[in-house]
């Protein structure tokens, strides 16, 4: 298993083994033991499982407020996206920056964000499904969005749009702006 350090503190993609034969193929997405001598010492307690049905899907940017905020292990099973984290810790050095790493069946990497990142998605092909490991349990009131063309962050979805309009949700359409998101998250080193 290997981390790869991005440039927002914290926030790693994951690269396992993968062993394969006539049969198929075999790896391990979670050991804990394996996470501890990366220097990832989360404990995961809820997963959960997103399918998205046509290409330019976008989810996000989400977030859950503390105390019931999550550090997230995500990876894509099903086709293909380009997963996107955005360091909304105040005080944080890399505050209001973003990096973006391509998930797919086919790579089968899996990006790891902290706490205090909010978290959003693009589909890059039809058919998607998205698996997420969390630390700590979904909390409803304590959701949050903010707007996926924010131009403070100024995620660079153009050229995967490819110019057509994202398919979202009506609370990711209705999403405030970084500078209106209601985080309360402290960056601490």
């Amino acid at each position: 298993m290997k981390k790869i350090e991005t440039e927002i503190k914290g926030v790693y993609i994951i690269e396992s083994d993968c062993y394969g034969d006539h049969r198929g193929w075999f790896m391990e997405t979670y050991n804990q033991a394996k996470f501890h001598e990366l220097g990832i010492d989360t404990v995961f307690v809820q997963d959960n499982m997103s399918y998205s049905a046509q290409k330019g899907t976008l989810r996000g940017l989400h977030y859950q407020r503390e105390p019931y905020s999550q550090a997230k292990l995500v990876r894509c099973t099903r086709g293909k996206v380009v997963d996107v984290a955005v360091d909304i810790r105040k005080g944080s050095p890399t505050y209001g920056k973003w990096v973006s790493c391509e998930l797919s069946a086919e790579n089968k990497r899996m990006f790891y964000l902290p706490r205090g990142m909010a978290h959003g998605f693009l589909t890059l092909s039809d058919e998607v499904e998205f698996q997420y490991k969390c630390d700590n349990l979904y909390n409803k009131e304590s959701e949050g969005s903010i707007r996926y063309d924010d131009r403070t962050i100024g995620i660079d979805w153009g050229s995967l749009l490819e110019g057509i309009e994202p398919v979202l949700s009506q609370k990711d359409k209705d999403a405030p702006s970084l500078e209106e998101c209601n985080g309360n998250f402290v960056y601490e080193e």
